[in-house]
């Protein structure tokens, strides 16, 4: 093989990877965005159709989750889920991860309005089946959760800003 052979194939072998690394972070934001907008048909484009998931809370088939998240997430007057860092281990089609994660949810607990903080990490396989990558497992690791009352008062005096551009689901 000569020089040039070989950084080609080392060039191809970089391309794919980071096109791999590309369409993961996609999958990902997906997923992020359509628990965030309560938008279930933008969250099933992270999984491939027989995908899994497991987050404690439920443990079964991707489209079932979907179905469980968006109802939970309904109930909340609002959630962010942040992503932090995310390591990839890329093999040919296959790949596996680690997400770190924030997510932040205005809940209402015994009249009072609260804000439900969750940090965690998902622990994801990743296939690339032919139709782009996607999640193929996932479980949800939680490292901290706390509740604290809700205190919006910056936004309460802050009323030219809140009213203009307020962020509401769909």
């Amino acid at each position: 093989m000569t020089s040039t052979t070989v950084d080609l194939a080392r060039l191809q072998a970089e391309v794919a990877d980071l096109a791999a690394r590309r369409d993961i972070h996609a999958a990902l934001n997906h997923y992020m965005r359509g628990q965030d907008r309560l938008l279930p048909d933008t969250q099933r484009l992270a999984f491939h159709p027989d995908a899994w998931v497991d987050c404690g809370l439920f443990a079964g088939p991707a489209a079932d989750f979907i179905d469980f998240a968006q109802g939970f997430l309904a109930a909340c007057d609002a959630s962010q889920h942040l992503i932090g860092q995310v390591s990839l281990h890329i093999e040919g089609s296959r790949a596996t991860g680690e997400v770190y994660f924030l997510a932040q949810h205005r809940i209402t607990e015994n009249g009072e309005k609260k804000d439900l903080f969750v940090a965690g990490r998902y622990q994801d396989e990743y296939e690339d089946r032919g139709e782009g990558w996607k999640i193929a497992r996932r479980k949800e690791i939680v490292d901290w959760a706390r509740t604290d009352p809700a205190a919006d008062s910056f936004l309460k005096e802050q009323t030219a800003l809140h009213l203009a551009a307020r962020g509401e689901r769909g």
